[in-house]
């Protein structure tokens, strides 16, 4: 069997994920300033007609013709899901999340930091029956933003702090899967529908008879895509779906092995992932114009809503679950880390970027609420960047602390 350079000398998928998330992360965070600088100068007709730009085809009467901004959000997103299932799979078969006792502190952290937002969201938006459907938005964290905030301190963030922030998104990201799927489906093509599942089965027979090459799984997940699309459930989750249905043999924590299917695919799409498809995202979705806004639109329902869910919501959620759990001794806290710095850690949960804008696009197609939605998911999330990077930045390291009891 010939081997691919690439595993001979590539770390495992997660050190791999973790350095493409950090490094990628910051690249977003560029990529959703320069939308947000384009959107509010002399530039702002060319980045809108950039964005909105007919492309065609027609895939489904219910898109109409396909545009950048479409073929970003239901195409290269199911992409970015597909690397998200592939990395909750690898993660409960064979790595951090694959014994009970390792993911039930980030299962409880998850939880509560999607719930206590959820609660929050409809305390202060709730009241107007048209806004309700938002209450998902703040409910998420971006592992990529996140990191990238996590990275920029270096050596002062114990690796334990990374793995946790790491293993409480990946669990978020299964919860906001989930609710795509359950509660931001328009009306169902029976036909359709049971054409994806067809496949999807094909795809399941196609890894229980051992095939290990990857290009009828990548075929088959493209025809997916397509009839998830057409079914009326968010073509994203075909990704997610696929990368179920990926071989995956265990290393038992090893370096990854160069004949996993799972393995090869997961190292091709980090860099794509980290590096083109989730800056483009932010490129594409955070650009809003802020002429005209005060006070009185920031303090509207909607955008307050999502900032006070993601800025107070997910640190107090995940850091009150943390911190009952192990006084409970139901879960450890992360190795070598203080509690100021688990609370940092919860902070920087706060930052719901993508997988908030992606859902925020989902539940509000309107013009004037889709630029309510960014303007919130960009205060919730720059506000919890910055408080959560000086917490952790002036916090002193565990490890030289004296008479601090575990």
């Amino acid at each position: 069997m010939t081997k691919n350079p690439f595993h001979r000398s590539a770390p495992s998928a997660l050190r791999a994920f973790l350095a493409s998330e950090a490094a990628g992360g910051i690249l977003l965070m560029a990529s959703a300033a320069l939308a947000m600088l384009l959107a509010n100068s002399i530039f702002a007709q060319d980045y809108a007609h950039f964005i909105h730009a007919e492309t065609g085809p027609i895939l489904t009467p219910k898109l109409g013709p396909m545009t950048v901004h479409l073929w970003i959000n239901d195409g290269f997103m199911a992409v970015f899901f597909l690397l998200v299932g592939l990395e909750i799979k690898r993660e409960f078969v064979d790595g951090h999340l694959a014994t009970w006792a390792d993911r039930r502190l980030p299962m409880i952290a998850a939880a509560a930091g999607m719930i206590v937002p959820a609660l929050i969201y409809l305390a202060v938006a709730g009241g107007d029956a048209a806004l309700q459907r938002g209450w998902a938005i703040p409910a998420a964290t971006d592992i990529a933003f996140a990191i990238g905030v996590l990275a920029l301190l270096g050596s002062r963030a114990p690796a334990s702090l990374k793995l946790f922030l790491t293993t409480v998104a990946i669990v978020d990201d299964m919860g906001a899967v989930a609710i795509i799927a359950l509660f931001y489906t328009a009306e169902l093509n029976i036909m359709a529908l049971a054409a994806a599942g067809a496949i999807w089965l094909v795809m399941m027979a196609l890894n229980r008879l051992r095939v290990n090459v990857l290009w009828p799984y990548l075929i088959l997940a493209a025809l997916l895509w397509y009839a998830t699309l057409l079914s009326g459930v968010h073509a994203t989750i075909a990704g997610v779906m696929a990368a179920f249905a990926i071989p995956f043999h265990r290393t038992l924590a090893a370096p990854d092995a160069e004949d996993s299917p799972l393995h090869r695919l997961e190292h091709a799409l980090l860099k794509p992932v980290a590096f083109f498809i989730v800056p483009i995202f932010g490129f594409a979705n955070a650009g809003v114009s802020l002429a005209g806004t005060n006070l009185a639109a920031l303090a509207a329902p909607l955008p307050l809503g999502i900032a006070a869910g993601l800025f107070l919501g997910k640190q107090v959620g995940i850091f009150a679950s943390v911190w009952v759990a192990v006084k409970l001794g139901v879960a450890v806290r992360p190795a070598n880390a203080s509690w100021i710095q688990v609370y940092g850690v919860a902070l920087l949960c706060g930052i719901g970027f993508t997988m908030s804008l992606f859902i925020g696009g989902l539940a509000f197609t309107g013009p004037e609420q889709a630029d309510a939605v960014k303007i919130g998911v960009l205060m919730g999330s720059i506000l919890s960047a910055i408080l959560g990077y000086m917490v952790l930045r002036l916090a002193t390291p565990r490890n030289q602390q004296s008479g601090v009891s575990p």
